[in-house]
């Protein structure tokens, strides 16, 4: 790590929590220009593989955080994977994906990574970003215009005043802590051992999964592989187990020989880390409590089946990013980020739901469940019907459907992928220089996709002149017609029509025709003033 920097007087944005969260705010944040503070209790990166899958959705984002280059060399992409019941197989999935996609369904990597090629982009961009490493928030008092936080380093305790605080500090946030905040919810009493391991493997990239394996009778078991020859791990424990034996190395062995024998893994191996897991579905009701936003853990925490913990944070982090930097240049108004809460607390209600069905059925809570889980299995070998329920329901993009900045839809459309409130789709576009995704024009600015016959129109055009990128998507440019197939126009590429997509790319509207003023007078109501 880099020696440690004096704490900055005052700084638009700080932000509590320097893991993959509030790393990547900041660089979001920087990618607008806003200067923010990280405060980060650890010395450096965490330890561990933690969290270890990374969804197509947050690829996208980490690519505009400038991390992407890096994460692309190192992942491991995955599109499938396979359950067992004993050591029969009763499920073999495989999410959604297409030669023509930017980024695969999910990349296996482990967390510190990610942190680190973050963190690395935010060098590449001075002046904006700076990451206090051993440092703590001790408090946070609030007022009208702004936040007075207290951070104690090993120079001692310095006050920063901040426009606003992004709370990111994990699990047990300090934040949260100070401000009295509560989560609601619940959690489960399954406890799961985290392994990681090293040894080599010809096996491919897939989520396996065994019930009850004659390795580990009684549990459930786990693995993903991943970077440098690390298998991730993750097995229950059987009920009257005591948490702190279970993690001594003696007795985490011979679980993990016996399975690597069943499965016929029989490279040398080592112990890498070990920690303990139990699925909680917790939330706070707001995200936001006056000067304070609060996202990633600090927000919410959801069961880890459907690895939706790290990528929900991350949409928070998108989210939150442009609507900060927006109120802070003077083109919103204080009111922008109450439609973060409503649109991430929504996310969190859908990550809970969906996180809980996997941990009923990955960890049953009682009797009923696990009897009921037996019963699916058995029938699963032979009924291909039943075996949708063993889907573990991987990791997707909520939509916004009831937001308020979402405009009301005009005319008919051919597709619901677009319509607005959902993150906007991928297209395989060409161009003066090849082949580009459409999604490469995200992250930044607000951007108007224009749908055509031809040249560009000089009304649309003066959109830029608002602050609005244009992307004209001719019928030679969509040579694939996947974007007019997508957005909802007819094909043939008659159809006119003009779409506006947020900086986290996500649909705030589309209008047929060609005409800019509807779009323009759109964002005037909802405060976005272009």
């Amino acid at each position: 790590m880099q020696a440690s920097e004096p704490l900055p007087a005052s700084v638009p944005v700080l932000i509590a929590g320097g893991g993959p969260v509030g790393l990547t705010l900041a660089a979001l944040l920087a990618r607008h220009g806003v200067r923010s503070l990280v405060v980060e209790a650890d010395a450096g990166y965490c330890t561990g593989s933690r969290a270890i899958c990374i969804s197509r959705r947050s690829q996208e984002i980490l690519w505009a955080a400038g991390a992407g280059p890096a994460l692309q060399a190192k992942s491991l992409p995955w599109t499938g994977g396979r359950s067992y019941w004993r050591n029969q197989e009763v499920l073999r999935f495989e999410m959604p994906s297409e030669p023509t996609q930017r980024f695969a369904p999910m990349v296996n990597i482990q967390q510190f990574h990610v942190e680190a090629f973050v963190h690395q982009a935010l060098q590449q961009a001075p002046g904006l970003a700076q990451v206090a490493w051993s440092a703590r928030v001790a408090g946070v008092d609030q007022a009208e215009d702004g936040a007075w936080v207290d951070v104690e380093t090993a120079d001692g305790r310095s006050r920063v005043q901040a426009d606003y605080v992004a709370a990111c500090d994990g699990g047990r946030s300090t934040v949260r802590e100070l401000l009295g905040l509560q989560f609601e919810g619940m959690q489960y009493d399954g406890r799961y051992v985290i392994v990681d391991i090293r040894q080599k493997t010809r096996r491919p990239v897939e989520r396996l999964a065994w019930f009850d394996p004659p390795s580990n009778p009684g549990s459930t078991l786990l693995m993903h592989r991943q970077p440098d020859d690390i298998w991730r791990i993750d097995y229950q424990l059987r009920d009257g187990e005591d948490a702190e034996e279970a993690l001594r190395p003696e007795n985490i062995l011979p679980r993990v020989r016996s399975h690597l024998a069943m499965i016929g893994e029989h490279e040398p191996w080592e112990l890498q880390w070990a920690s303990m897991y139990n699925a909680k579905c917790l939330t706070l009701r707001s995200y936001r409590e006056g000067r304070v936003l609060f996202a990633g853990d600090a927000a919410h925490l959801v069961p880890i089946f459907g690895v939706r913990g790290l990528n929900s944070g991350l949409d928070d982090a998108a989210n939150l990013a442009w609507k900060l930097a927006l109120v802070l240049e003077g083109g919103a108004s204080e009111s922008l980020l109450d439609t973060y809460s409503s649109e991430r607390v929504h996310a969190a209600h859908e990550n809970i739901a969906y996180g809980a069905k996997s941990t009923e059925f990955m960890a049953p809570p009682d009797f009923a469940f696990r009897l009921m889980r037996e019963a699916t299995l058995r029938v699963a070998l032979d009924d291909a019907a039943v075996r949708s329920l063993i889907n573990p329901r991987q990791s997707a993009p909520v939509a916004y459907a009831a937001s308020p900045l979402n405009a009301p839809e005009q005319g008919t459309w051919g597709s619901a992928l677009a319509a607005p409130g959902q993150p906007a789709p991928e297209a395989l576009l060409q161009g003066a220089r090849g082949a580009f995704h459409l999604t490469q024009g995200f992250g930044t600015d607000f951007t108007c996709l224009v749908f055509g016959g031809g040249a560009l129109p000089q009304a649309v055009a003066d959109l830029v002149s608002h602050g609005i990128g244009v992307v004209n998507i001719a019928p030679e440019t969509d040579a694939l017609g996947q974007a007019r197939l997508r957005y909802g126009l007819p094909g043939g590429g008659n159809a006119s029509g003009l779409v506006l997509v947020r900086p986290d790319g996500y649909v705030l509207g589309r209008w047929r025709g060609l005409d800019p003023a509807p779009v323009l007078a759109c964002m005037r109501e909802k405060g976005l003033r272009p």
